[in-house]
């Protein structure tokens, strides 16, 4: 394959880089003149002209091999794709068949789902096993261009060097001979310094050394003329036949190369477009004028699923199922309650629960005043029980004793139950265990420490101290307050009557009284207790639903909650975590807060770990009192956790990555810019926790 089109004086083609005008081969329009013909035709001609072609060459079979590399790889990862692809809709197909999942019209189309994506593996399997051909096609030329590069490197290198072997050994006769033609010059004029010369036998005459370098003179004007003779013929046959030939199949290798690298490019878009052609067919196919026997797009097959058909064929599936409907339930009095009770006022208990089933006015009065049934029977009974059931039980004139003593034990609860449920007219707040930073016994109660349950049987009077101021503000709590007080259980709902997340700490302060929320508190008192060992804490997610419940029982009611119990926060203390962090992140300031966030950034910036730690120190103690109070509380407990790196993984510099944005605010400046600055403040406070916070 020749780069040229016609032939120069001695035979040769000449490659259209050296100037001249070629005409097509249907001949049609000359082709366009290279500008650097003439250059490149200097270059080729002379003596750096097949070095240069070699390097050329060189760079060409490089090209290719890079680029078969690049497809071996492709090739590989596409194959790896496809394998994976199908052994997904392999396993999720078996596994979508099972009894546990829906079927219907979503089995339907979840299987035509998996079908178009093995198609589409199918697909990448093929697109992959052309890559693979094109490699090996690649890496077979690049090796046949190298064996001409070789062979043509020894042979145009040779005979550059014969033809420079030959101009050096002229060049050096030529000396010779005009060193010679010197001297003899000078002994032929008569240079009269030294009229004898010594040789072998004696002295020489002046006659004898001319003589002599006559002699000489003649032998090396002959041997020069010799070697300019052959000096001659070498270049000649160099520039005639030996250069033009290295140099033409030099250039026809590197067009060989050139054109099959392209080549193979070329297959590569084309392999692509197809590749990404027949994926697109298969999630969209082509709509035709049969519509019957054409498959269905994955949007067709998607919306084709009927939640309400699947739904109500599932439910009509039971149906054969339903057993025996039961009778209407009644209440039947045991006759041997009947003898106990005096004949008037027995009527009275048949009567109220059909009048209560009637119109329900003391069922409504009960929701109001005190707990439900199911409240009752998990724990003792809240004050406002036996008020209700006093006021009813006087119209009847019914007093038993031993509902009596039930009720004064209810009586004897309420306000250390109820108390913390109707504000701060019910007793202090309780603000000094949440300023503590660290975890003590003195905490929110347990149900098992309250007084009631530590004496024997309260005093009579101490059953009617209470009733009416605590009736009052029962009444206007909502029904939520009747349940139980922590309710973690997976049907709670509590509305947010007191919420916590989304309000700032200066606005929890002045409601609750407490410098450090109640959340804060019990999430470190939590992981003190039961995280500081837990692998990744504050690193690794919660569940979220457990995350969505505990909020809610904090948005609740603070006080209630008390996670020195690990059921109330479902024995999950990454959840707990998580809530913490989502706590600050949901503020409306930060905690390091947004007036003091330039400040914080240009402290962190201070290589001086000195004057950066006591820069922040001095920014902390300017920071509002709930905002110092909850930030120290933190600090001493992240300090706890980073002592206990060893086991948790989670040292200051891992701590403080956490940290950084969700303390400083996500929202806050620029924080793709400051987000290495934001972690230096955090890691800095935990490493100087002592010499910024008190440790009492």
């Amino acid at each position: 394959m020749s780069l040229g089109a016609g032939p120069n004086a001695n035979g040769d083609e000449v490659s259209p880089i050296n100037g001249e005008s070629v005409t097509g081969a249907n001949g049609g329009s000359p082709v366009v003149q290279d500008p650097n013909s003439k250059a490149v035709n200097d270059v080729i001609s002379s003596e750096i002209g097949v070095s240069t072609l070699l390097n050329r060459l060189k760079q060409s079979i490089a090209s290719a091999k890079e680029f078969a590399t690049f497809l071996k790889k492709r090739s590989t990862l596409e194959e790896e794709h496809s394998n994976g692809l199908k052994k997904l809709c392999r396993i999720t197909t078996e596994s979508i068949r099972r009894p546990e999942h829906r079927h219907g019209s979503f089995l339907q189309s979840y299987e035509e789902v998996t079908t178009i994506h093995e198609r589409m593996a199918d697909n990448g399997a093929q697109f992959a096993i052309s890559l693979h051909q094109m490699h090996e096609d690649l890496l077979e030329m690049a090796a046949n261009i190298e064996r001409g590069r070789k062979h043509w490197k020894t042979t145009g290198l040779a005979a550059e060097q014969r033809f420079a072997d030959a101009e050096a050994a002229m060049k050096k006769s030529k000396a010779k001979y005009d060193s010679l033609a010197e001297d003899y010059d000078r002994a032929r004029t008569g240079d009269r310094q030294s009229t004898k010369k010594f040789g072998l036998k004696g002295p020489k005459s002046a006659a004898q050394h001319e003589e002599d370098l006559h002699r000489k003179v003649v032998a090396a004007d002959a041997d020069y003329a010799a070697k300019v003779q052959h000096a001659q013929a070498v270049r000649s046959e160099l520039q005639a036949k030996q250069r033009p030939e290295a140099v033409k199949s030099l250039q026809e290798l590197i067009k060989e190369c050139d054109s099959a690298l392209t080549l193979q490019m070329q297959k590569f878009a084309s392999f692509n477009e197809k590749l990404l052609l027949s994926n697109g067919l298969n999630i969209s196919p082509l709509k035709g004028s049969e519509q019957g026997s054409q498959p269905r797009s994955l949007r067709e097959v998607v919306h084709a699923i009927n939640n309400e058909r699947d739904l109500s064929n599932y439910l009509s599936s039971f149906a054969s199922k339903i057993g025996p409907r039961s009778n209407e339930i009644t209440y039947e009095k045991n006759p041997v309650l009947a003898p106990a009770q005096a004949p008037a006022p027995s009527q009275a208990p048949m009567t109220m629960p059909q009048q209560q089933r009637q119109s329900d006015p003391s069922s409504s009065f009960a929701s109001r005043q005190g707990p439900p049934q199911s409240f009752n029977a998990s724990h003792p009974q809240s004050a406002t029980t036996p008020t209700h059931q006093t006021h009813m039980s006087q119209p009847f004139n019914q007093a038993p004793s031993t509902m009596l003593q039930q009720h004064e034990r209810s009586f004897s609860q309420g306000p250390s139950m109820f108390g913390s449920m109707s504000g701060p007219a019910r007793g202090p707040p309780p603000t000094s265990n949440y300023n503590s930073g660290s975890i003590s016994a003195s905490g929110p109660p347990q149900l098992s420490s309250l007084p009631f349950q530590k004496t024997s049987t309260p005093p009579p009077q101490q059953t009617y101290q209470q009733p009416l101021p605590q009736q009052q503000p029962q009444q206007q709590m909502p029904s939520a307050y009747n349940q139980s007080p922590i309710g973690p259980g997976p049907g709670s709902n509590l509305p947010p009557l007191r919420p916590v997340f989304g309000l700032s700490l200066e606005q929890l302060f002045e409601r609750d009284g407490s410098a450090v929320p109640m959340v804060v508190y019990q999430c470190i008192q939590a992981v003190d207790l039961y995280g500081l060992e837990v692998e990744g804490i504050y690193r690794l997610s919660g569940t979220s639903s457990h995350i969505t419940k505990i909020k809610a029982m904090f948005d609740n009611d603070a006080s209630k909650v008390d996670f020195r119990n690990p059921e109330n926060f479902f024995h999950d203390v990454n959840s707990v975590a998580g809530l913490l962090k989502q706590f600050f992140r949901d503020l409306p300031d930060p905690l390091l807060t947004a007036e003091h966030y330039a400040g914080f950034i240009e402290a962190a910036k201070n290589d001086d770990d000195i004057v950066r730690r006591d820069s922040l120190h001095a920014i902390i103690n300017s920071l509002p009192d709930p905002n110092y109070a909850t930030l120290r509380a933190l600090t001493l407990h992240l300090n706890r956790v980073q002592e206990n790196s060893s086991s948790n993984r989670m040292n200051a510099s891992n701590l403080a990555i956490v940290f950084g944005p969700t303390l400083m605010g996500a929202n806050t400046g620029p924080n793709i810019q400051d987000a290495g600055w934001q972690v230096r403040v955090i890691d800095t406070i935990l490493q100087n926790t002592y010499q910024i916070f008190d440790e009492d």
